[in-house]
């Protein structure tokens, strides 16, 4: 489509930074680079839409920063050594293990399993794919690698076949969270061990017999702690420092604590991350999600109840990142009505694209250039998606209203397809029937030879509805040498891009 080009201007995006306690404006190390770590699915189960809020504003923010024009090397780690019940080993089972002896079968099969589920989960909500999804159980070598470095650094210190993390060593400890020493000290209280010298100090690697994941290392055969695991594969793929470190509020202490002195302890460089931002959790009809409570839904389930993966990703990603989500059957209704709007106003303007509908005189441009500033200022303001949408519903109501020319209907259509790429939340374009028929464009929307591939599609059927076989062949074959393919449907006809 021509005339309105997507082009982003200036971003002065602000995001609130988790250990600034602040709104603080986003700098990256390198210019025009971005490199952002998400905490990731811990394997053992089904994943249920509380995992995904956070996922989700990782996605948008990604999203956010290559609208801008920043290349984001985007990594989200798989979990898949397990997820303690508490944080000290010692004193909870590993969930993946628990999973793993409940169903008799081999953890690697659970977490395989698990796994699957989660990318289908992603595109089942238009995520856009990470450049790296690094399995913890890959990387042993890169987290022994650190707590050697760690222990030779008086950073750790071994008991037996056990490593700890000295939290003594690392005066800094506590910055992220803002909590002292006797907050410290008290969420450390799991259980008495006396093999740590204090009891704040964490396991960054553990030998158990009875657990069924181990690997060799120097101090026993084992297994890792599970926050030396985003220490180990932040690094590897995307460097001593991170630009961006996402994940929800509960992670905050003490998993990035703990990467916090982990990885600054054993790169002896300051900060590790730039900027870290945590999403709130989300309530499931104002409780909190529970299956004793009949309101735990996985992804799965909503899809299987008939709700598509936009609709849950709207009713998911409506609400500011940093406020309380209730997740309701309504909100799901609600984003079905929404969508239904966006999609029923691309339908008009593609129909006064596609001449099957007569245009007007008014040219949409300024009005659509507006839109466009207004959603990437939303965004820009700690990724406000709640003003964003409503500039988009805006936008809807305008072009519902207006009689734009095609040249107008053209622009507008290109700008909801780019709402689309910078959100995920908008939808694709509809499918259009005329009266004459169906008509449906399967090629790029923006196709400068979309009016006259569409004419001659139309002469085509009425060749034929006047049994002018031979005009309607060579229709086709002029089609088939333009680069389309006609298809013949009991619907009508579909226009495919060989």
């Amino acid at each position: 489509m021509g005339g309105f080009a997507y082009d982003p201007f200036p971003m002065s995006l602000r995001i609130y930074d988790t250990m600034a306690r602040a709104l603080v404006d986003f700098r990256p190390k390198e210019d025009g680079v971005v490199r952002m770590y998400n905490c990731g699915p811990t394997v053992y189960s089904s994943p249920h839409i509380g995992n995904f809020r956070s996922f989700l504003m990782a996605d948008l923010l990604r999203r956010h920063l290559e609208a801008r024009g920043y290349r984001v090397h985007q990594v989200m780690n798989i979990t898949d050594v397990g997820h303690l019940t508490e944080d000290d080993i010692e004193e909870g089972e590993d969930k993946l293990m628990a999973a793993a002896r409940k169903e008799r079968v081999d953890p690697f099969e659970i977490a395989r399993r698990y796994e699957q589920e989660f990318f289908k989960a992603l595109d089942s909500l238009h995520f856009k794919k990470a450049e790296e999804y690094p399995r913890a159980t890959e990387h042993i070598q890169e987290m022994i690698e650190m707590i050697q470095g760690l222990l030779e650094k008086g950073h750790a210190y071994q008991v037996g076949g056990n490593v700890y993390f000295d939290e003594e060593s690392f005066p800094g400890f506590g910055k992220l969270s803002h909590k002292n020493l006797d907050e410290l000290l008290e969420g450390a209280r799991v259980a008495v061990n006396e093999e740590k010298k204090d009891p704040r100090d964490f396991a960054l690697w553990k030998t158990d017999d009875k657990h069924l994941m181990q690997w060799d290392a120097p101090w026993g055969r084992g297994f890792p702690g599970w926050h030396i695991e985003c220490s180990a594969m932040s690094r590897k793929y995307l460097g001593d420092e991170l630009d961006i470190h996402t994940g929800g509020e509960d992670n905050i202490f003490p998993h990035h604590e703990c990467e916090i002195a982990q990885s600054e302890g054993f790169t002896d460089k300051e900060p590790f991350v730039r900027h870290w931002v945590h999403c709130r959790h989300l309530l499931v009809d104002g409780k909190k999600m529970s299956k004793s409570l009949g309101n735990f839904y996985t992804i799965e389930d909503l899809v299987e109840e008939g709700w598509t993966g936009r609709e849950i990703r709207v009713a998911l990603g409506r609400v500011h990142y940093r406020q309380p989500l209730n997740f309701t059957k309504e909100s799901l209704a609600e984003a079905r009505k929404g969508l239904q709007r966006i999609k029923e106003a691309r339908a008009r303007l593609l129909r006064i694209v596609l001449g099957i509908e007569q245009g007007g005189i008014e040219e949409l441009g300024p009005d659509l250039e507006r839109a466009r500033e207004d959603f990437g200022k939303a965004l820009d303001e700690d990724l406000n998606i709640s003003a964003a949408m409503a500039v988009l519903f805006d936008l809807v109501s305008r072009v519902n209203r207006a009689k734009p020319t095609q040249q107008g209907a053209e622009e507008a259509l290109v700008l909801f397809r780019n709402f689309e790429d910078w959100t995920g939340m908008v939808g694709d374009e509809p499918k259009i029937q005329s009266e004459e028929g169906s008509v449906v464009w399967m090629a790029e929307a923006e196709d400068p030879k979309r009016r006259e591939v569409v004419a001659l599609a139309k002469e085509r059927t009425e060749a034929k509805a006047k049994k002018d076989y031979q005009r309607a062949d060579e229709i086709r074959d002029r089609l088939t040498q333009m680069g389309y393919r006609l298809v013949d449907t009991a619907e009508g006809i579909r226009i495919e891009k060989v």
